[in-house]
């Protein structure tokens, strides 16, 4: 399967199998010259990144102008509605699954007080950032300058700011709306091929990033920490499985198309652990190589990408059995029952920045006698886990808008 002219996702899988040995090998030996060539390639990756990122934007906006400015006011809300509740169902399964089985393997974790003493130990204290409340973040969902909600990639409140100006355009008269839609149609379009060419050098760009990962990764990653970390990215590659299955069984596509349309995202967002960064191939796989509707891809994964964490089903409820591990609590049944229906209602509302779940996770923490500390050992060992996290997103995204295309003409 094709990522873009010339390139392809074997390629590219290719890359990261290769950048991360590579990787784990200079990490192991301990080479300070190796480590230094590492840091000159490096910033390949982040260019790459930063390429796709450069995209995201226009493709986004205009899309989504040309999509919804052509649709019925009914259509719009009947299409956030189902996916709000594909949303919901997909979250609420997963939390459901995981608070059943994950406490079953937390029982296989003993941790020797002295060894948690010293894991608590590894890390300074971190300092938590203000997290917006609920009205706060309701206020916010309405841009005042929609310029700056762009700038600052708050796509949210950018969506929300699109959808009402693509609904306005709509509501023009033909001769006025026209000539506005052919122009964000072009962009649109030009978008397209930038992104394309953008994903001609994805081995290149997913070979720097797996190979600096895995630097800095190495073999650290050991004992109650190693537990944590396979446990947490082995239920996070379970929950990807699963949503395999939901797509085959409840949508048109087949297993096979499906993983084909994903493969592209997914090393994007493993490699760059930026759900954003994986939104154009996500797009673009959407539409050529699954066939769904443009007004449902244009509208539906954006909005995903802004409010549906579908890894917070699992990560939620592990976090607190490993924290609770390590700081000695016994959880009961019910309060692990709580902590997973939390994760799915708190989804929706966790702000764009690196592992804010965790931060939003804390004051819960706290309420069943686990130190807010806690959350300072779980950001230094998120590494990995979070790029199973981006790739249990990316996958989401794009299984919930496959879903949603059901009956969609």
């Amino acid at each position: 399967m094709r990522t873009a002219r010339g390139g392809s996702a074997l390629h590219a899988l290719v890359a990261l199998g290769v950048g991360l040995a590579i990787g784990i090998a200079i990490s192991a030996s301990g080479s300070p010259t190796a480590t230094r060539v590492v840091g000159l390639i490096e910033p390949l990756g982040t260019m790459w990144v930063n390429a796709i990122r450069m995209t995201v934007i226009p493709l986004i906006v205009s899309s989504l102008l040309v999509a919804v400015s052509a649709t019925a006011p009914g259509t719009v809300g009947r299409l956030g509605t189902r996916a709000f509740v594909i949303f919901f169902i997909l979250l609420s399964v997963m939390a459901a699954i995981t608070a059943v089985v994950a406490p079953l393997i937390f029982t296989g974790l003993s941790i020797d007080p002295v060894a948690a003493q010293a894991i608590r130990a590894w890390v300074a204290p971190v300092e938590r950032p203000e997290m917006p409340g609920f009205s706060s973040w309701l206020v916010s969902l309405v841009p005042p300058n929609p310029i700056k909600a762009a700038a600052d990639g708050a796509m949210l409140p950018l969506v929300v700011f699109t959808l009402a100006f693509g609904l306005a355009i709509g509501r023009l008269s033909d001769d006025v709306r026209a000539p506005i839609v052919a122009f964000f149609r072009g962009i649109a379009e030009a978008m397209t091929l930038l992104v394309q060419w953008v994903l001609v050098l994805a081995p290149l760009g997913v070979f720097a990033l797996a190979l600096a990962l895995a630097t800095k990764l190495g073999t650290s990653v050991v004992g109650a920490v190693g537990f944590y970390v396979i446990v947490h990215s082995a239920l996070l590659l379970v929950s990807v499985v699963l949503l395999y299955v939901a797509v085959t069984l409840f949508s048109k596509v087949s297993l096979v198309q499906f993983a084909r349309a994903a493969l592209p995202a997914q090393i994007v967002a493993m490699t760059t652990r930026s759900s954003m960064a994986a939104l154009p191939a996500m797009l673009t796989s959407a539409e050529e190589t699954l066939g769904l509707p443009r007004t449902v891809t244009s509208f539906a994964l954006p909005l995903a990408t802004s409010t549906f964490r579908f890894n917070q089903a699992v990560t939620w409820v592990v976090v607190a059995l490993f924290a609770a591990k390590l700081y000695g609590v016994d959880l009961a049944a019910a309060q692990i029952a709580t902590i997973a229906v939390t994760s799915v209602l708190m989804s929706f509302s966790v702000p764009g920045i690196p592992s804010a779940s965790l931060f939003v996770i804390a004051p819960f923490l706290a309420s069943v006698g686990i130190p807010a500390e806690a959350i300072g050992v779980l950001i230094a060992i998120d590494l990995l886990p979070d790029v199973f996290k981006t790739l249990a997103n990316v996958t989401g995204h794009l299984a919930s808008v496959t879903l949603l295309a059901r009956g969609e003409s």
